[in-house]
């Protein structure tokens, strides 16, 4: 990957990039630069790389590399809060259950679920690792039957 019409080097740190060289290597750069890009913004999610990568979003052709890079910077900036709500959203999708049956496979109620699933309720570390391994003991039962 070159740089065009900026002074600075591919090989440079990320956070030398600014946005036009952030914005050449969504479009014309590899995984390698991906990666440089994401751990800049892993380490700082509100920093200026992270701006920088928020605003060459917008600018990018290629919408593939611009939407994995959103999901990064969308998962950086994640609270607790949303993270666990989405880990129980991935836990039910992957138990190929309804959230009712989900919840009731749980030992709790649908409306109970669907505050852990929407964020408005912060479960316990505890029913999070049960909804988990829930999850691995319906995979668990699915291969078993297969």
């Amino acid at each position: 990957m070159i740089f065009r019409h900026i002074d600075v080097s591919p090989d440079a740190p990320v956070e030398e990039w600014g946005v036009e060289g952030i914005l050449a290597a969504i479009d014309r750069g590899t995984i390698r630069h991906w990666r440089r890009i994401a751990a800049a913004v892993r380490k700082d999610p509100q920093g200026e790389v992270a701006a920088d990568l928020d605003q060459a979003l917008t600018g990018a052709e290629s919408e593939a590399s611009a939407a994995v890079l959103r999901l990064v910077l969308d998962r950086a900036r994640e609270t607790s809060e949303q993270r666990v709500a989405r880990r129980f959203r991935m836990a039910i999708a992957r138990s190929g259950l309804t959230q009712a049956e989900f919840a009731a496979r749980l030992g709790t109620s649908a409306s109970r679920l669907s505050t852990y699933v929407t964020g408005s309720v912060v479960p316990s570390a505890a029913m999070l690792d049960r909804a988990e391994r829930l999850v691995e003991l319906i995979e668990t039962e699915q291969s078993a039957s297969a």
